[in-house]
């Protein structure tokens, strides 16, 4: 959903209208809340962030998997390096 000019409240006006913004949110807009004009909070339904937390934990899913992938690609190619070429090549 993209965010629209309605959707950046300033800080100030967050108190006197939390309750008409928490609803909004519950609806399924998101609030951008700015601080002396820059942006410094979100306010978003909480089953939304919920959504937005497993999105990052498969995204690093994913990346781990390529990770594996290129490992044993790495090793298939016998691009292999034992324990003293690694001390050697980052100084442990």
């Amino acid at each position: 959903m993209a965010i629209s000019s309605e959707d950046i409240i300033p800080f100030g006006q967050v108190r006197a209208r939390f309750t008409e913004l928490a609803e909004n949110v519950c609806a399924g807009a998101e609030k951008i809340i700015t601080r002396n004009g820059e942006s410094y909070v979100a306010l978003v339904a909480a089953k939304k962030l919920d959504y937005y937390h497993r999105l990052e934990r498969e995204h690093i899913h994913l990346l781990l998997m390529q990770e594996v992938e290129q490992g044993l690609n790495d090793r298939d190619a016998n691009r292999l390096l034992d324990v003293s070429a690694l001390q050697e090549k980052y100084g442990r």
